[in-house]
């Protein structure tokens, strides 16, 4: 039941991140003071920082699980790619995440830290719902 309550959140977080991704230019005008929408600061990091950890506690389960055989199987490769692909696009969320909040941290341009929060807000969603959903299909052990 677990696995299942953690896919849908997955899943929905995934949906709701591509859906704004795409949607933001519509409704938001970027400004030099403000080239974001408010709703990414007030609502999907906070959503996102909690979907990147679940996905990868529960990635890690998964990988550990389908280890261990001599044949690389569909499962083995879906687990890995899943689990290092979220490990990866954390790792670019959490550094383009506390550089968005450091006044001090002045190594980058604004430029590349947009390109990588496009770069996260396109592939986030894709992994969160191919492993929200293998969660959703998964039975409790």
């Amino acid at each position: 039941m677990l696995k299942q309550i953690v896919g849908a959140i997955l899943t929905i977080v995934g949906v709701a991140v591509a859906i704004h991704t795409v949607v933001e230019p519509l409704y938001h005008t970027s400004i030099d003071g403000q080239p974001y929408s408010p709703y990414w600061n007030s609502i999907f990091n906070p959503l996102m920082v909690l979907a990147i950890i679940l996905g990868l506690i529960f990635g890690y389960i998964r990988k550990k699980s389908v280890e261990g055989g001599d044949a690389i199987t569909r499962e083995y490769l879906a687990a890995n790619i899943q689990f290092y692909g979220l490990l990866f696009v954390g790792i670019l969320f959490f550094w383009n995440f506390f550089n968005l909040h450091s006044e001090d941290f002045k190594a980058i341009g604004a430029e590349t830290v947009s390109l990588v929060w496009i770069l996260i807000d396109a592939s986030l969603p894709l992994l969160l719902g191919a492993m929200g959903i293998s969660l959703l299909r998964a039975n409790d052990e």
